[in-house]
This record gives C-alpha cells, sequence and structure tokens, in this order.
C-alpha cells in the first residue's frame, strides 16, 4: 500500500518513502506535535489481520520502546488509522551495513567500532527480555555518530521449518507466533538453533553478529550458499573459511572472538553481548598490541611471536603452581607472577578464600568501571553483571557475597548469581568491611568529611559510630577492615587539607567509643596472619608485626612493593591481602592526563584548551571569553584554580594556598567565581574575583562540606549542595536557604536561563537520573532521561537540555520552559572520552557555548601508567629471612 506525501496518519504527516520490502514501506514524515522528522513504517497486512501476530507485536512494542540505547533506533510510537497499522521510529540519517558492503570490506578500527556498539545494544535488549531474531547488515544503519540497530524483535517472518521443499523454496509463507517449529530471521546470519526451529536466546544473536562481523572484516558471507538448503547445511554443519586466509593481518584475538561467536552450540559461544563487546573494546585499545596471525617463520617472526610465547610460559606456570599451592603446603620462598588480566584494576579485594580476587576493571573512559571476579591461576576472569559504576569492593565473612559502591548506593550481590541488591544510601563510598553477624563498617560520604558508619547486611537505617577529630586534621574517616575478633576494625583518618603528617591508620571497635592510634600512614591498611600489618607510606607497601593484643605494632616494618598503584584523590593504594599467603597489587604509577577540548555537536574536535595535565572541573565564562578549571600538580597533589583567557590563549592562577581548590562557578558577568576549597577542614564556599585583584573570601561555613553547582543569571542566586541536598545562597545579602530536600542524593544543579527551573541529577530510582524542577519553591518535577543522566547543562535559550548518558555519552533533549516545563526524547549527540575516573568532588567534565554548538570536555588523553596485576605468593616468607 503506497500512501500519498501530505497523508496523515494521527498526528503524523506522510513526506517522501524512504524504502520498501518485505516488512512493509518505510516513509519520512513530520511529527504535526512535536516538530520533528520521524520515520513510519507501514506493516503488512499479514500483521493486521492475524490477531495472534497483532498481540504478540503490541506486547513487544511497549518493552522495545523502553530500549533507551544510542546505538538502538527508537521506537515512538504505534498507530492503527483506517486499517493501516504503522510504527514511528526515530528517523535515521545515513547508509546501511549492507549498502555500505556493496563497496567491499570496512577497515579494522570500524569493524571494531561497530560490532562493539551492536553488541552494546543487544546486551540493553537481551538484558530487557528482547531478542533481535534478524540481527543482519540489512538492520544495521551506520550514522555520524555510529551504528544504530533497526526492526527490533518486531514483525519478524516465520516460515515452517525443517523440509528440503522449504529449504530450497523462495519461502515466503508466514506463521503467527515464534514456536517450536518455526524459523525466524534472513537465513544468511541465522543461528542453527534457528534453522532447526528451536527456541532462541540472545545467544542466538550472538551468532548472527558474529556472521555480520565476518562479512564486515573480510568482504564476504560466513556461509555462503546457492540455496536456503546449502546455506541452511553450512549453517549446520560446516565451518566459514578462516579469516587468517581471507584476511591474513586480522589480529589473532579478534579471529578468536568472531570464532567464539560462530560456535555451533550456544554454551559455546559468548554468553552475553556484553562480554562481546567487552573483548571488542579490549582489541581496540590493545591496538598493535593484538598483533597480526603468524603464519610462516620469515626473518623477524620469531621476535615478533617472542613476547606471546613469553606470555604462554609465564600463563602455564601461573597455573601449574597455583594448583600445587592450593593443594599443598605453601612454598618457602616467595614466588611472584603476573596475573594475565587484559585490564588495569581500580581496586582488588581478595575472598577469605584466598584465591577469588573481586577486581574493579577499568575497560576505556568510554565505559565505566564494573565488577570482574578473578581465580587466580585461572586464564582470565568473569564479569559480574549490572555492576556498572561499581568501586572499592570488599567480601561477606563466608565469601560468598561481595558488597561495593555504585550510583549513590551500597550494593551487594551474590557472585554465584542472583540479582543485584540496594543495602542503603552511600552518596561517595569509601570503603566497607564485613564480619561474620552480618555487621557491615562503611564510609558512605567520603566528601562530605563524615565518620564511619554501621549498617546490617540485610539493610536498614545506618547509624554513625565515629566522627572525624577536626583539631587533629581529620577530614574523613575511611577504608575500614574488621579484624579478627570481628568487633575491633581499622580505619585511616585522612587529612585532605595540606597537612603533613595528619594521615593515620587507628583502631575502633564496634563496643565502644574505643580509639587508637596505630601508625602513620597515607592509605588503607590490611592485616593478615601471620600476624602482620600492611599499610602504605612513601610511595612504598611496607609489613610490620602487629600486636592483636594491644593493637600495637612491634618491630621494624619491611619494604613489600614500591610501585602500587595510588590513588591520591582518595588516597587510596591498589592491594589486598589473605590469610592463606597471598598478596594482590596493581602496580603503576602518575596519573590520568586530560586536556579541555573543544567538541562540535558531531563529536569533532575543534580546538583546545591549555597544555595536557590532570585536569578537574570545567567551567565556560558566560560571556565566552574565558575558561576556569581545577588543576592538580602531580609532585604536590594540590589542586588549585585556574583560568584561561580564550582570545589571547594565556593561563593565570588564581589560588595558591595548600588545600584542595576545586569546582569554580562564574558570575553572569563573569567578574567573580565561586569556588570549593577544604582550607579550613570542612569543604565550604569561598568567592574571589576572576582577575585576582581580590583575596578570596568564605561565603558559606558550616560543619557540612558544600560544593557549588551554578549561579543564576541576575545573579542573585548561587545554587550548591550541601550534604546530599540542594541549597541556595542569596547574593549580596549571603543568606542560606534549604532549596530542595533529597530522597536520596541530589547533585549537579543548574538554573535555567529564565531561573524558573532547575534541572539536576538524583539517584532515587536506583541510577543516577536527570530531573526539572521549578524554582525557587520545587513544586513538582518531571524526569528527562530514562537510561541514566548525569551533569545536566542548559543551552542559552533554555530550548534545549545536555547531560552524559551512564556511558559518557553526550546527550540532547529539546525543552520548553516557561509557565510550563515539557521535554522531549533524548538523543545521542556523540560518544565523550573524560579524563577516568571521574571524581566525584569534580561535579561537571564539561562545559557547553550558550548557542550549544560547542562542547569543552575534559578529555583524558593519556591513562595513567600500569603494569599487569602482580600475584604474590607466600609474600610472608621474605620477612623471615
Amino acid at each position: 500500500m503506497s500512501l500519498a506525501a501530505g497523508t496523515k496518519l494521527g498526528p503524523y504527516e506522510i513526506g517522501a518513502p524512504l524504502g520498501a520490502g518485505g516488512m512493509g514501506e518505510v516513509y519520512r514524515a513530520r511529527d504535526t506535535r512535536l516538530e520533528r522528522t520521524v520515520a513510519i513504517k507501514i506493516l503488512p497486512a499479514q500483521l493486521s489481520s492475524d490477531p495472534i501476530r497483532k498481540q504478540r507485536f503490541e506486547r513487544e512494542a511497549k518493552t522495545i520502546s523502553s530500549l533507551n540505547h544510542p546505538h538502538i533506533c527508537v521506537l515512538h510510537d504505534v498507530g492503527h488509522q483506517d486499517g493501516i497499522d504503522y510504527l514511528v521510529m526515530e528517523c535515521v540519517e545515513g547508509e546501511t551495513l549492507a549498502k555500505r558492503l556493496e563497496k567491499g570490506p570496512l577497515p579494522l578500527e570500524q569493524v571494531l567500532k561497530y560490532g562493539a556498539q551492536i553488541a552494546d545494544a543487544l546486551d540493553k535488549a537481551h538484558r530487557s527480555g528482547v531478542v533481535h531474531r534478524d540481527l543482519k547488515p540489512g538492520n544495521i544503519m551506520l550514522t555520524a555518530t555510529g551504528a544504530k540497530l533497526l526492526d527490533f524483535g518486531l514483525a519478524k517472518p516465520a516460515v515452517a521449518a525443517a523440509s528440503v521443499a522449504t529449504l530450497t523454496a523462495a519461502v515466503t509463507q508466514t506463521t503467527p507466533m515464534t514456536q517450536e517449529g518455526t524459523i525466524v530471521g534472513t537465513f544468511q546470519y541465522m543461528s542453527p538453533e534457528q534453522v532447526e526451529g528451536k527456541e532462541v536466546d540472545g545467544r542466538s544473536d550472538i551468532f548472527s553478529l558474529g556472521a555480520v562481523l565476518y562479512e564486515m572484516l573480510t568482504g564476504q558471507r560466513a556461509f555462503p550458499g546457492k540455496s536456503h538448503l546449502s546455506i541452511a547445511s553450512a549453517i549446520l554443519e560446516k565451518e566459514p573459511a578462516p579469516i587468517s586466509t581471507v584476511k591474513p593481518l586480522t589480529p589473532p584475538v579478534l579471529d578468536h572472538a568472531i570464532k567464539k561467536c560462530l560456535a555451533k552450540h550456544p554454551d559455546e559461544r559468548w554468553q552475553s553481548a556484553s562480554d562481546l563487546a567487552s573483548e571488542l573494546k579490549w582489541i581496540t585499545e590493545s591496538g598493535s598490541q593484538a598483533g597480526p596471525a603468524v603464519r610462516t617463520a620469515a626473518p623477524g617472526t620469531i621476535q615478533r611471536a617472542l613476547p606471546w610465547l613469553v606470555s604462554f610460559v609465564l600463563l602455564f606456570a601461573l597455573v601449574v603452581v597455583t594448583i600445587w599451592w592450593r593443594n599443598s603446603k605453601p612454598p618457602r620462598e616467595t614466588m611472584n607472577f603476573s596475573a594475565p588480566l587484559s585490564f588495569p584494576a581500580r581496586d582488588i579485594a581478595v575472598a577469605p578464600n584466598g584465591h577469588t580476587i573481586a577486581v574493579v576493571a577499568y575497560l576505556g573512559s568510554v565505559r565505566k568501571n564494573s565488577l570482574w571476579i578473578y581465580e587466580v591461576g585461572s586464564q582470565g576472569a568473569r564479569s559480574l553483571a549490572d555492576t556498572e559504576g561499581a568501586s572499592y569492593p570488599f567480601w561477606s565473612a563466608d565469601g560468598q557475597t561481595v558488597a561495593f559502591f555504585a550510583d549513590g548506593k551500597l550494593k551487594k550481590l551474590e557472585v554465584s548469581g542472583g540479582p543485584v541488591q540496594t543495602i542503603c544510601d552511600a552518596p561517595s563510598g569509601r570503603g566497607g568491611t564485613w564480619n561474620k553477624d552480618g555487621v557491615i563498617v562503611f564510609t558512605p560520604d567520603g566528601r562530605q568529611g563524615g565518620g564511619l558508619y554501621r549498617v546490617l547486611a540485610s539493610g536498614e537505617t545506618a547509624k554513625p559510630i565515629s566522627n572525624p577529630d577536626k583539631s587533629h586534621g581529620e577530614d574523613s574517616h575511611r577504608w575500614p577492615m574488621f579484624l579478627p575478633d570481628g568487633t575491633h576494625y581499622l580505619y585511616m583518618a585522612a587529612n585532605f587539607s595540606g597537612l603533613k603528617d595528619a594521615d593515620a591508620v587507628l583502631v575502633g571497635s564496634l563496643d565502644s567509643n574505643e580509639k587508637r592510634f596505630v601508625v602513620k600512614a597515607t592509605a588503607n591498611a590490611a592485616y593478615a596472619v601471620p600476624g602482620y600489618l600492611l599499610f602504605y607510606r612513601d610511595k612504598t607497601l611496607l609489613a610490620q608485626r602487629f600486636d592483636l593484643k594491644n593493637f600495637a605494632l612491634t618491630g621494624e616494618p619491611t619494604a613489600m612493593l614500591t610501585d602500587v598503584q595510588y590513588l591520591s584523590n582518595v588516597k587510596r593504594a591498589v592491594f589486598g591481602v589473605s590469610d592463606n599467603g597471598l598478596l594482590v597489587a596493581q602496580s603503576g604509577r602518575g596519573a590520568a592526563i586530560s586536556q579541555p577540548i573543544w567538541f562540535d555537536r558531531n563529536g569533532n574536535a575543534v580546538g583546545a584548551v591549555g597544555q595536557p595535565g590532570v585536569y578537574g572541573n570545567v567551567s565556560v565564562a558566560p560571556n565566552g571569553k574565558s575558561v576556569a578549571v581545577s588543576i592538580t600538580d602531580i609532585a604536590s597533589q594540590n589542586t588549585d584554580l585556574w583560568t584561561y583567557d580564550l582570545l589571547r590563549r594565556s593561563a593565570k592562577r588564581l589560588t595558591f594556598d595548600l588545600a584542595s581548590d576545586r569546582v569554580p562557578i562564574w558570575s553572569p558577568d563573569a567578574t567573580r567565581l565561586v569556588f570549593t576549597s577544604n582550607r579550613q577542614l570542612n569543604i565550604d564556599l569561598y568567592m574571589k574575583n576572576s582577575d585576582g585583584t581580590q583575596e578570596e573570601k568564605s561565603i558559606v561555613s558550616d560543619d557540612l562540606n558544600k560544593y557549588p553547582n551554578d549561579w543564576s543569571r541576575d545573579g542573585k542566586y548561587i545554587l550548591y549542595t550541601r550534604g546530599t541536598d540542594l541549597w541556595f545562597v542569596t547574593v549580596p545579602e549571603l543568606k542560606s536557604s534549604l532549596y530542595l530536600k533529597a530522597v536520596s542524593v541530589l547533585r549537579n544543579g543548574q538554573f535555567s536561563p529564565d531561573g524558573k527551573w532547575v534541572a539536576y541529577a538524583s539517584n532515587e530510582s536506583g541510577k543516577w537520573e536527570i530531573y526539572v524542577t521549578p524554582f525557587p519553591e520545587p513544586r513538582g518535577k518531571w524526569q528527562v532521561s530514562t537510561g541514566g543522566g548525569e551533569q545536566p547543562r542548559w543551552r542559552g535559550d533554555g530550548k534545549e537540555l545536555f547531560y552524559l548518558s551512564s556511558d559518557y555519552k553526550m546527550m540532547a533533549a529539546p525543552v520548553t520552559t516557561g509557565a510550563k516545563f515539557d521535554s522531549g526524547t533524548p538523543v545521542a549527540l556523540f560518544q565523550t572520552t573524560p579524563r577516568e575516573p571521574v571524581s566525584l568532588n569534580d561535579l561537571f567534565v564539561y562545559d557547553i557555548r550558550r548557542d550549544g554548538q560547542e562542547f569543552l570536555i575534559n578529555t583524558q588523553v593519556k591513562q595513567a601508567e600500569t603494569e599487569p596485576m602482580s600475584i604474590i605468593l607466600n609474600w610472608a616468607a621474605k620477612l623471615n629471612r
């Protein structure tokens, strides 16, 4: 059925046709309500006439409409008019992968990029219970912002299964439902179970993606054939031609990844699209280290192969030694090995069994940290689902459950399986410990100068059990660890205001207010049998005998490691230890290097500010002439404010104290800056002239820590975070008032240009999302993001709201402000790569020009230097010599 231009289907006005096929006709159309361009697909008559298929379609449409993902074509609406059923979708500009493949294979970097994006999209769908069932090049659109997956699970034709006649014919027959004995999909990309008409799950999509990747890389179909019968036979019984013979320079790891996709049996494939996406991204990040396949013993081959051979030998030795170690007495000598992991560890927690390790994996700045489980002696690690954004894990006493911090919450997960459960709020957690009675001691908010809290693992209201002593320079209590009695615990008293020798390890107790000094240290400490305390000081991990009766050190310390990764912004050394002689540490030094870089709406870099360094918050002056940032000196670890004149390209340091000065916010006329500093132990608000002519002065000071968020355009209000709530201070009166009480945790507040609305991020739903509420009276609220969001920014005319998605994509949502607020569907503009990790003290990693056409992003340009994670067996043998 063809529709003439101008035909109305509900509020949609039909424009030019975009294409046609067995699944219906597609037209460009205009949504007359929201004034946006959409694509409308007219569904075939057999769908509308079959009530069972129509019921299935409507059921799946509801599910698919919730798949908010930058690489899935958005389904906006479904409708029926005058006997016509139709879908309303995002109008995607670009060309299909099928069209692109007509020109030949794709470059390796594009195969990896698009492959990872498609796998991410599949993972989102599979987690929502949706299987695509017809993944093929024709259903993948290549756009300026990456790959888009089309036709997700909707109205797929099914054909009767398993006969020579049906397989050799040009099959067009359809049946109502996807059930046992029917085939759904396109033959060349079907999984074996689809060909046999069996039930399918997400692993069937992974097989199809493997066939697509094979074709993208080689330009040839994985399972060619002249008829459906020959294609089906190849899928069921044959292996594709080896990629190494078709494309000899293909990295072996990519060859392996695709082969694993194309395994005949589902259990032998990647078990989740997330795992496949991670592998493809790791191959991308590995670059030349992934290496081409070695085929002949040409000159230089041995030299090129040597690193692989050495790695294999070391891995083999590690496996053998570990098996022996687990089943016999510990070795008499210390043994050192490297864990064969493809990612650096951002944190480590060793389980009570002494060989299972929870690792916070950094998989690239475009993805948040996640939890992986590594067994000493194994060849790799397995990821734990739904742990994106995880930090600082710790184990239950029985080793069955791992707790961690994410989305402003303390969470837990049984490693054998099951859902992630929330225990309580933890806006910026800084470590925890869990005893055999189910009591957890933890730091819920390291930013707020808080102490330790206790909570039952089963969940309850957390209660404070310690308070930092400001008179002794204690800013925060963090990194607790229970001692063997399960009542006393180690913890660190940390100072961030620049005082020397103020950091220390102390002992506390659940039963009393007991507080005992143990040792000066600049990071977390750990106790392990045979009676040693391990602690970090002077860039060295030390071990010293510890008397559990008197909670005191004896003897002299011994240096264990001198190259442990140290996270200076939180004062944590990345190591873990067990009672059976295992010491694990992530080696490395330095910090991630970044630079504020300008990007246009397509993600193209169009300029930069300053030189590469360790940058924090980014703030563009309202007049667009200057930029304010916080910069950390690597040597001293001191953080100060700097301003940059964009016209003169000159830099000026604005603060000079030993404290940490961060989060600069411009006044509307760009003559002043408000910022946060811990120079008086509490984190308070300060103000200073932007030209440096006036000494900074405190404008808001009390017992809770505060962070400025925004300054209203009329200059009358400064919005700031106090604790977990949003407050504002009037200017020039400097009178503070509570604005928005948090249900959970609030941050990143931003005034709309007209001053009548505030956009902010909240984790009340269990993950960070963007909301808008009126100002100065917060009556009601509207949720703008749907798949996670942080750090909102308004366009200068108030017609668009930007934010970062959970995987750091720059999102844009059309909005209407004034007497009422309304927002449209957010779209992904481009992928950002902000400096890793995004510090919770750095509220904004980007800012925008008022016209919304350029974005200044604190972009990571160099990762912190790391080496493989070190495994040390029988570490105490070194102390006995």
